[in-house]
């Protein structure tokens, strides 16, 4: 017996680093799961994003689990393309207990001054109004079937506290939790859960790139923010933030709703 047998979850960017963890971790626990990924490069973002074959391997490593993964291609910054989303897993398995809106980017700036629109513009577009309309799509079909539900939006250390370095990475992160703690409110009643989780660094394909180590060896004064959790770990690996979601969505969590969840190693006591 799983915490999640019998549930479905729904998981952007789930091609690839803590999206492909939460996956295998969900199915581990007996769900099947719907994943999305736009699978393919946003210029602004200055390293490789997933690829069609990355969707490819999460699927396969969802089905070792012995649970079913059902794939798409999909921008969540596309109305049409998360409606989509949340239509295919309601056809494929007539139910959605839990959304993981995990979809993210990053890039980095030396100032606030210093951003580009294109920077700004897809990193808001990305990493908040495609959690609005990844939530939009999905919460009248838990709403309709009357489950209850789980809703976990991957906010980040940068949601509670300004991190230089990544003004606008900061401003989405905090702007899901003001969302977060509206649908919290709005959905309490019918048993819909709405959290945020704020990991500090972790060892996934975002920060473990060519890109992201150079930066922060050109910027130390901006990189010695950026690092030093409190305790004995530097990147955290991607299945011990898996672990906390898991939790999270289950029913041991049945009455946590409205709640920004540290999994930090104690970076914001900093």
């Amino acid at each position: 017996m799983g915490k999640l047998d019998g549930k479905v979850a729904v998981i952007t960017g789930g091609a690839r680093g803590q999206g492909r963890s939460h996956a295998v971790a969900l199915a581990r626990e007996g769900a099947d799961v719907v994943v999305c990924d736009i699978a393919s490069d946003i210029a602004s973002v200055p390293f490789p994003l997933a690829d069609a074959a990355d969707l490819d391997e999460t699927v396969k490593l969802v089905e070792q689990q012995d649970r079913r993964c059902v794939a798409l291609q999909a921008d969540v910054r596309d109305t049409a393309a998360m409606q989509q989303v949340a239509d295919t897993a309601m056809r494929e398995f007539d139910r959605i207990d839990v959304l993981l809106a995990n979809a993210g980017i990053l890039s980095l700036s030396d100032t606030t001054w210093a951003l580009s629109d294109e920077q700004w513009d897809d990193m808001i577009d990305v990493n908040l109004t495609g959690v609005f309309k990844s939530c939009r799509a999905v919460v009248p079909h838990m709403l309709a079937a009357g489950n209850g539900g789980s809703i976990v939006i991957t906010s980040s250390i940068a949601g509670l506290k300004g991190v230089a370095g990544c003004t606008h990475y900061t401003a989405a992160k905090h702007g899901v939790v003001g969302l977060m703690r509206t649908l919290a409110r709005e959905l309490a009643a019918a048993r819909i859960r709405v959290n945020t989780i704020h990991p500090t660094g972790v060892d996934s394909p975002m920060s473990n790139n060519d890109f992201f180590p150079a930066w922060l060896e050109a910027n130390p004064e901006l990189g010695d923010a950026m690092r030093g959790n409190l305790m004995p770990v530097d990147a955290m690996p991607m299945a011990d933030v898996s672990s906390v979601i898991t939790w999270l969505v289950s029913d041991e969590a049945k009455w946590v709703t409205g709640v920004t969840l540290p999994v930090d190693a104690g970076f914001l006591l900093k």
